[in-house]
Order: C-alpha cells, then structure tokens, then sequence
C-alpha cells in the first residue's frame, strides 16, 4: 500500500486513537473507510448537480420534452 504524510487537528487523532472502539483494525482502516465515504459523497454530489442540469435543459425545450413523452409512452410496460 502507498503511505502518505499530512497533518490533522487534535480532535482527528483522538478518533483515529479510538479506531478499534468504531470497529476498525487500525487507523488506515478508519482513513480509509473515510475516504472511501467521503468519494461516494462527492460522486453523489456530482451525479445530482448533473441531474439538476438535465433537468434545466429538459424543462427549457419543448421539442425535447415532446418527443422523450412520445417515447415514454411507447416503451414497454
């Protein structure tokens, strides 16, 4: 595994300190399951900020809206 060095608040280290209390073998087992949180939080993020974009563009074109309700209706139920 890749090592890294940073810096964290006091506060960080007495819960990395604790890992084994959360249920974590180690203190990498607890940053990496942070990390691994914090990543699906951001792709979450992003996937909505996209969506809402679709959206925008959805409810601005009449044409798009016409022919994806033309669609819809036909597909399959």
């Amino acid at each position: 595994m890749i090592q890294a060095k940073f810096s964290i608040e006091e506060s960080h280290m007495r819960v990395l300190e604790q890992c084994r209390a959360y249920g974590y073998k180690d203190k990498s087992a607890l940053v990496r399951a942070a990390l691994d949180l914090l990543t699906a939080e951001l792709e979450r993020k992003q996937l909505e900020e996209s969506a809402d974009l679709y959206t925008e563009l959805y409810d601005g074109d009449d044409e798009m809206r016409e022919w994806t309700d033309a669609a819809a209706e036909q597909w399959p139920r």
